[in-house]
């Protein structure tokens, strides 16, 4: 880069950029002289040029009567090194001078666009579920984490920039993780009330409880900011005797539990299937009301003639208006009037009767479903809202599920109705 650089003064004036194509933090030095070599590399001369990338920014540290001071310039900046232009020299303007050295400046340029990725693994630790205590179960966890430098103040403030590590930040970074992974994971099954033998169920959930606490702590200690943490493996050792064990377990609890929905829900269809019958023999009687009435009222007639043939008896024929026996047209009269209304009235309280209860049929009984989850069962559901669950991929193939009729729990794909609205196996 010599034809950058002019001569000023019996000195080559200098150009401090930075040419890395992979860094998050660099020390610029004199690029004629190899590093560490020059006695006085950090002698910023006069006329120098400054120049900062979009994405870099520039960190001059000297010292002081106070101890040691930081200058920042945020790229894009491209000039020559003037008190007017440049917040260093207005703020040490007692050390510029006209010779070949102004004053002494160690420049850190630093990466503002680099995305650092550490991937991470934890190796089994025991997790515990607060309803079983006795079966600790090994659970290993695996990811990548992403970050990157923004407040590049407090970043320099934590970390000696002349010392710098990568590889030691991205070793104490890792350690960081995994005791935020064991914390987050461990606590899980009381907090998000996870059981720990379907924590892998959970990994989603598992991922922003992490990458929260992963997030708080990093900036604090090493002032990065978390722009991604993915959790691609949550495995859990179901080779372990404790898991063996656990599972039997939760799995005799959740078949009782299941056993008493179950008889809830026979009950339930009992009484749905009474009323579907007695809704049934109400429609049958509103759509023949007619001939209902007719016969109603046929009976009523029947019974008043039946009395009409009996009048005679013990003295028919003999005309008695007083209160004697025989034959008496004003009871006759007042016999008919009575059951004529009664007639009417009783023809008329089954024709409301009906009416209240409606002419429409009987609904058609629906298949009810449970689902198992986090072993307990869920539901009941119908098919249209178990079809509407796969179509949104709450459902699986190998989501355990129960209806009517069936005698164990079974994988959904087990299901004639529902294995043509999964995808084909790879």
């Amino acid at each position: 880069m010599s034809f950058l650089k002019r001569q000023h003064k019996g000195g080559m004036a200098d150009v401090i950029r930075c040419d890395e194509k992979d860094y998050l933090i660099w020390k610029w030095h004199p690029d004629k002289y190899e590093e560490g070599k020059l006695k006085r590399e950090t002698a910023i001369r006069t006329s120098s040029v400054l120049r900062v990338k979009t994405g870099e920014v520039a960190v001059f540290v000297y010292k002081q009567k106070d101890g040691e001071m930081e200058d920042y310039i945020v790229g894009p900046h491209d000039e020559t090194i003037k008190t007017k232009n440049f917040p260093v020299l207005s703020s040490i303007i007692g050390l510029w001078y006209e010779g070949d050295t102004p004053f002494q400046a160690e420049v850190f340029f630093i990466n503002l666009a680099k995305a650092i990725q550490i991937k991470f693994a934890v190796p089994y630790f025991d997790v515990v579920d607060p309803r079983y205590l006795d079966f600790p179960v090994p659970v290993a966890v695996r990811g990548t984490l992403t970050f990157r430098i923004e407040d590049y103040k407090e970043f320099a403030k934590i970390h000696q920039l002349a010392t710098f590590d990568m590889e030691e930040l991205k070793a104490q970074v890792t350690d960081s993780i995994v005791r935020c992974v064991k914390e987050t994971v461990t606590t899980a099954p009381q907090e998000a009330n996870i059981p720990v033998i379907a924590i892998e169920s959970q990994v989603d959930v598992i991922n922003k409880k992490i990458e929260i606490h992963v997030k708080d702590r990093l900036s604090q200690l090493f002032g990065i900011t978390v722009t991604g943490l993915d959790i691609s493996a949550l495995e859990v050792d179901k080779s372990s005797a404790s898991y063996l064990e656990l599972k039997k377990i939760t799995k005799d609890i959740t078949m009782k539990k299941a056993e008493i929905d179950i008889e809830h829900y026979e009950e339930s269809l009992r009484i749905q299937r009474e009323e579907g019958q007695y809704a049934q023999r109400m429609g049958t009687r509103t759509q023949n009301i007619g001939a209902y009435e007719t016969e109603v009222k046929g009976e009523v007639g029947k019974a008043g003639a039946e009395a009409l043939g009996k009048m005679g008896e013990n003295g028919a024929g003999n005309v008695n208006t007083g209160g004697g026996g025989g034959f008496n047209p004003m009871n006759i009269a007042a016999g008919l009037a009575v059951g004529g209304a009664f007639a009417r009235s009783l023809g008329g309280t089954v024709e409301q009767s009906l009416n209240a209860n409606g002419a429409v049929p009987p609904s058609i009984p629906k298949t009810k479903y449970f689902i198992a989850k986090d072993n307990n069962p869920v539901g009941p559901f119908e098919v249209e809202q178990m079809i509407s669950m796969i179509n949104n991929g709450e459902l699986t193939r190998e989501s355990i599920i129960w209806k009517q009729g069936t005698p164990t729990w079974e994988k959904a794909e087990s299901f004639s109705e529902f294995v043509s609205l999964f995808p084909p196996k790879l």
